[in-house]
C-alpha cells in the first residue's frame, strides 16, 4: 500500500491584498493551507521580498557590512531604490522615514512627502512608508505623504490604535492601503483590524504587522503570535484575522549590538560580514515559516539566500545548489588559540591507597569428639555400643538459611506484588470514577449551554418581534405628522473630503 501524507483541513482562506497601480502592482495573500504545505492547499501568491532604504544617509549609522553593497548610492534614496530593483530583484521598496524622528532630526511633514512623492514617481513597484512609530508625528507624516501621493496606492505604516481614524481616513480618502501595527498579541491584531473595518477600510486594503523581533529571544515570541493568527484565520475561520502579514526584519537585525560588532571587539562571533547576513537570512525564513507574506531586508545576499529559500520551498531543489554568501569586504578572521584560556593540568599528588589490615584469623574451635576420647583414654573402660549423634555440618546449616532466606524474600516479594496489584485496582477504579463524573458532568454543562443558547434565541426573537412593533408604531405615527420640509443650502465654506469622512467618523462614534 502506498503512503499517504496526512492532511490537515482547512476551512478558512487568506485575503488578498495588493499594493501598487496598474503593471507595478503586486497581489499578497491567498493561500489556504499553512506556509508552504502546497501538499494540504495551494499558495497563489508567493511571499514577496522588499528592500528597505532611508529618507537620508544613514553611513554613519548602517554597520560597514550594511553600507558595502550601497556606497555609492546610499545618499540617494531614488538611486537606491533603483539599485534594488534592478541589480538585486526587490519585489517592493520600503522608505523608512527615519527623519521624521521627533528625538532625531525631525523633519516636517511637508520635507518627508517631497521625498516620498520623487521616489514613488521613480520607481517602478510598489512602495511602502514607514514611519518612526510615534502616533502623533507619524499620523502628520503620513497623512500629507497620502494626499501628495494620491491613487498610488502605497502602504502606510505603522498604523496604531491611537493614529488609526487620521491615517486610516486619510488612506480612504485618497486611495491607499494600510499596515496594521499591534504589539505582539493577537487579540490586539485582531481589536485592530475591527477598529479599521469600523471606519470603513476594507479587509483588501489592510495588511497585519504583527511586531518584528530580531533573531533571538524577540524572535520566539513574534514567530508564535504569527503561528497563532495563522491558525484562527484557517482552521477556525476568523475573517478578521485573515489578511496578509509583513515584517520589517532588517530594521530589526541590524540596529542589533551584535550585527554591528567588528571582530576586534567580538572574536568568538567570526566574521563581521557573514555573521549579520546570516542573522538577517534565518530571522526571514523564520517568519516565512510562521506566515510572513512580506519580509523586508536590508542587504542583497540575505535577499538572494531568502529568495533560494522561497524557490525551493515551492519548486524543489537541493539546497546545496545555492551558492554560499559572496564577501564585498575583506576576510578577518580571529585567532581563537590565542584567545582561549590554558588548559588546567594540574590534578594534584596521587597518594597509593592505603592497604587494609588483614582479618585476624579465628581460632578453630575444638572438636568435642576428641576432647571425649582424651579423657576416657587413660581409664580405658570397656567397650560399649556408640550411640549415633546426629550433629549438623556447618555446610548443611549454611544451606538451610540460605533457603529460609530466599523463603523470606519470595514471600516478602509475592507480598509486595499483591500490594502494588490491589493499588492499581483502586487507582482504576477510582480514574474510573474520575471519568464517569467527568463524563457526567460535562453532559450536564452541554445540556445547560444548550438550554441557555435555546433561551438566548426565544429571548432574541421576543426582542426582535418586540422591536418590529416599536417600528411599525413609529412608522404609523410619522405619517400622521406632516411637517414642512425646509430646504437646503450650500454651506458658506465646503469641507474636504478627509473633513468630512472624520466628521461622519466622530458622529457614529458618539451615537455608538
Amino acid at each position: 500500500m502506498a503512503f499517504e501524507i496526512p492532511k490537515q483541513p482547512y476551512s478558512g482562506k487568506i485575503g488578498e491584498t495588493s499594493i501598487g497601480t496598474g503593471g507595478a502592482t503586486v497581489t499578497l495573500g491567498g493561500e489556504d493551507s499553512y506556509p508552504f504545505h502546497l501538499f494540504e492547499g495551494s499558495m497563489p501568491n508567493s511571499p514577496k521580498i522588499a528592500m528597505e532604504v532611508w529618507d537620508y544617509d544613514p553611513s554613519e549609522e548602517w554597520p560597514a557590512a550594511a553600507v558595502e553593497p550601497f556606497k555609492d548610492v546610499i545618499s540617494s534614496p531614488e538611486a537606491g531604490a533603483k539599485k534594488c530593483v534592478e541589480e538585486y530583484g526587490a519585489d517592493i521598496i520600503v522608505l523608512q522615514l527615519k527623519s521624521t524622528d521627533p528625538n532625531g532630526m525631525d523633519r516636517g511633514p511637508e520635507e518627508a512627502a517631497e521625498v516620498a512623492k520623487k521616489l514613488a514617481d521613480a520607481i517602478e513597484v510598489p512602495l511602502v512608508l514607514w514611519g518612526t512609530a510615534n502616533n502623533q508625528k507619524d499620523e502628520e507624516v503620513l497623512k500629507k505623504i497620502s494626499e501628495s501621493c494620491e491613487g498610488k496606492n502605497l502602504a502606510l505604516a505603522p498604523v496604531e490604535e491611537a493614529n488609526h481614524k487620521g491615517v486610516g481616513a486619510s488612506a480612504l480618502g485618497y486611495g491607499h492601503s494600510v499596515v496594521a501595527s499591534s504589539p505582539i498579541d493577537v487579540n490586539l491584531a485582531k481589536q485592530l483590524n475591527i477598529l479599521l473595518g469600523n471606519l470603513g477600510v476594507k479587509g483588501d486594503k489592510i495588511v497585519v504587522d504583527p511586531t518584528t523581533g530580531g533573531l533571538g529571544y524577540g524572535l520566539e515570541y513574534s514567530y508564535s503570535v504569527m503561528e497563532r493568527i495563522m491558525m484562527a484565520a484557517l482552521t477556525q475561520e476568523d475573517e478578521k484575522l485573515q489578511v496578509p502579514m509583513i515584517n520589517n526584519v532588517g530594521n530589526e537585525v541590524w540596529k542589533s549590538k551584535e550585527a554591528g560588532q567588528t571582530i576586534e571587539e567580538a572574536p568568538t562571533l567570526g566574521d563581521a560580514e557573514r555573521g549579520p547576513i546570516l542573522m538577517e537570512t534565518v530571522s526571514a525564513v523564520c517568519y516565512l515559516l510562521s506566515g510572513a507574506n512580506v519580509v523586508i531586508l536590508r542587504h542583497p545576499e540575505s535577499v538572494r539566500l531568502t529568495r533560494s529559500f522561497i524557490d525551493l520551498m515551492i519548486n524543489g531543489g537541493m539546497a546545496s545548489d545555492v551558492q554560499e554568501i559572496s564577501k564585498r569586504l575583506e576576510l578577518q578572521e580571529a585567532d581563537l588559540i590565542s584567545l582561549s584560556p590554558e588548559p588546567a593540568l594540574d590534578f594534584g599528588d596521587e597518594k597509593p591507597a592505603k592497604e587494609k589490615p588483614a582479618a585476624p584469623k579465628k581460632k578453630a574451635a575444638a572438636k568435642p569428639a576428641k576432647k571425649e576420647e582424651k579423657a576416657a583414654a587413660p581409664s580405658k573402660p570397656e567397650k560399649k555400643p556408640k550411640e549415633e549423634v546426629k550433629v549438623k555440618k556447618p555446610e548443611t546449616k549454611a544451606k538451610e538459611d540460605a533457603k529460609e532466606k530466599v523463603e523470606a524474600e519470595a514471600k516478602a516479594k509475592a507480598e509486595a506484588e499483591a500490594k502494588v496489584k490491589a493499588e492499581a485496582e483502586a487507582e482504576e477504579a477510582a480514574r474510573k470514577n474520575a471519568e464517569e463524573e467527568e463524563k457526567k458532568k460535562a453532559e450536564a454543562e452541554l445540556k445547560a449551554k444548550a438550554d441557555a443558547k435555546e433561551k438566548e434565541k426565544e429571548e432574541l426573537q421576543a426582542l426582535r418581534y418586540e422591536r418590529a412593533a416599536e417600528r411599525e408604531k413609529l412608522e404609523a405615527e410619522r405619517t400622521t405628522l406632516k411637517g414642512e420640509e425646509t430646504p437646503k443650502g450650500p454651506s458658506a465654506q465646503q469641507k474636504t473630503m478627509v473633513e468630512k469622512l472624520i466628521d461622519n467618523i466622530d458622529r457614529i462614534h458618539r451615537r455608538i
